[in-house]
């Protein structure tokens, strides 16, 4: 199976420099469910260079700068899969920044700690949810304008 963050399709990709890559989340928790992912490919934590840590939290906290700007979400879950066994499924490391709304669930409390209680998310029990989840070709755009806006006056 080829890496998908490693050359991913244009339509997902949002944002990218010389470290990291902001994409679109495939299977999207929440509408605005973003990826922060290395260039490089790594797959575990610890094979990560100093500046690409610093380039991931730095793409973090641009991701969520560009969703509170376009999409106005009312808090985030951010997050990563380290492992098969902590739930990753591509192997190259990634970080998830998920935006979440008000009502958006019948019971957030424990966020991303469900996971590991095994409890179930409705956010991601049905597969159309993914697909209701999936940003209109517009709200893409805009995503994008605010990425190059944002990055323009920084």
């Amino acid at each position: 199976m080829e890496c998908p963050f490693c050359r991913p399709p244009k339509e997902q990709l949002l944002y990218e420099d010389s470290l990291i890559r902001i994409l679109l989340d495939a299977y999207p928790a929440s509408r605005g469910h973003l990826l922060v992912v290395p260039r490089r490919h790594v797959e575990r934590w610890e094979d990560l260079r100093d500046d690409e840590k610093l380039a991931l939290i730095r793409g973090m906290e641009l991701a969520m700068e560009v969703l509170r700007e376009t999409l106005k979400p009312d808090a985030f879950n951010v997050g990563m899969n380290l492992g098969k066994e902590a739930g990753q499924t591509v192997p190259h490391l990634h970080l998830h920044v998920i935006p979440r709304w008000r009502g958006d669930s019948k019971n957030p409390r424990g966020g991303v700690r469900k996971a590991v209680l095994d409890l179930e998310d409705e956010n991601l029990s049905l597969k159309e949810r993914w697909v209701r989840n999936r940003l209109k070709p517009e709200e893409v755009s805009r995503l994008r304008e605010a990425f190059n806006r944002i990055l323009g006056s920084g």
